[in-house]
């Protein structure tokens, strides 16, 4: 069985930096494997404004 948790981020910020790759690396440090990124948030324009990175570990 896994366990989930969901983190969101601002695709305006985060993104346009890269930092994505680096809170990635530090989830994994603590376990957690990277599953997907889900958008959950559009401008009116269809542009995406925020994410949600799953991460997934064993129970």
């Amino acid at each position: 069985m896994y366990k989930y948790i969901y983190v969101e981020v601002n695709a305006e910020g985060i993104f346009r930096q890269g930092n994505h790759k680096e809170m990635i690396d530090e989830y994994s440090n603590k376990g957690w494997r990277f599953v997907t990124a889900i958008p959950t948030s559009f401008s009116g324009h269809g542009v995406i404004k925020k994410f949600d990175l799953v991460f997934e570990k064993e129970d």
